[in-house]
């Protein structure tokens, strides 16, 4: 008797275990530029093209080929296989799925890094608020790409030289006050 509530007790600590281990919070930025670009092209679908794998397929690919080149959308494309120039063709993990009515998020994050873990490694690059942080301490990588994002030439050695250009032209790039500072005025 006292073998079986032990037994029992056993099952239960491992049950709550593995409960307690499923339900690790999932990262939000881990496959965000597919969920990103999926759902965006999920909601340009009619109510019939979701529910038909070949329509999903001919609409992906005609999507991706409207999405900038060189962007990170362009390179997820590219990756599933919707642009002629792609290697691979794995378009229907993601039209199968999608006509099923699984959530996008899930099939990025489960299906599509399966089969091709590039697929989550797409990452959007971070916007740095110069207004909110203290310029001298940034790397001079992070400077530079101030720099190129406003369309300026970044061609200096010194980072004293980066942040001297960065002061010169914040004005042009850079709200100095918000709106609502400007209504408090």
């Amino acid at each position: 008797m006292q073998l079986l509530s032990y037994s029992i007790f056993l099952i239960v600590i491992l049950c709550t275990f593995s409960l307690v281990q499923s339900k690790t919070p999932v990262d939000e930025q881990h496959c965000e530029v597919c969920i990103k670009t999926m759902n965006a092209f999920a909601d340009s679908l009619t109510n019939e093209e979701k529910s038909s794998v070949e329509k999903i397929e001919k609409a992906l690919k005609k999507y991706c080929s409207q999405v900038k080149v060189d962007s990170k959308e362009h390179r997820l494309c590219y990756y599933i296989g919707a642009l002629e120039t792609s290697a691979t063709y794995t378009i229907a993990d993601l039209s199968k799925p999608l006509s099923w009515g699984i959530p996008v998020e899930k099939i990025c994050r489960e299906r599509l890094s399966k089969t091709n873990p590039q697929i989550c490694d797409l990452k959007y690059e971070k916007q740095i608020d110069v207004n909110a942080v203290d310029i001298n301490k940034l790397k001079v990588k992070d400077l530079k790409k101030i720099l190129t994002d406003w369309g300026e030439a970044a061609d200096f050695i010194e980072k004293s030289e980066f942040i001297k250009r960065i002061n010169e032209v914040k004005d042009k790039y850079v709200k100095l006050t918000t709106d609502k500072d400007k209504k408090d005025l």
